[in-house]
């Protein structure tokens, strides 16, 4: 990630109220791109998926989500639409929810509360979360507490 884009990202979260401590590091801003190289091929790296635009790391779930495993199509990727559908077609997996129903957007939020965040650390967001399009801070990033730490703690 460039020096700008942790500068970036610093801002944001201090406009949200977080707070970065020496000792710790930050969670990673993604792209794409990068989240993609995580998508459970290479036994030496850790697993991880985004929902809602944060990257959860899924490693602990292997059997579920590693090479070969049921669920390998969502990892690597922001597959929030195909956990709202609750689907593996190729075209599900993305993070646009245009043209999903209210039961499917109901569905995406309680699997996002009560099994992503209640089960897997959030290692970093999605930039399209936290960036506007031209790369300016967006002011209604808010990160996500989960229930084995706050925000504050990631930092």
């Amino acid at each position: 990630m460039s020096v700008v884009a942790v500068c970036v990202f610093s801002c944001v979260l201090l406009l949200c109220g977080a707070t970065i401590t020496e000792d710790a590091q930050p969670v990673r801003l993604f792209t794409d791109e990068d989240l993609a190289t995580y998508n459970g091929e290479k036994t030496d790296q850790p697993i991880y998926m985004a929902v809602k635009g944060a990257v959860f790391d899924v490693s602990a779930g292997k059997e579920f989500y590693g090479k070969g495993a049921p669920y390998n199509a969502l990892a690597g990727k922001d597959s929030t639409r195909g956990v709202a559908k609750m689907s593996l077609d190729p075209a599900d997996l993305t993070y646009d929810t245009t043209g999903l129903t209210d039961e499917e957007l109901k569905s995406l939020d309680d699997i996002f509360e009560n099994v992503y965040k209640m089960k897997y650390p959030i290692v970093g967001y999605m930039a399209r979360r936290i960036l506007n399009e031209d790369g300016s801070p967006n002011p209604n990033f808010k990160p996500d507490d989960q229930p084995h730490f706050s925000i504050r703690d990631e930092f």
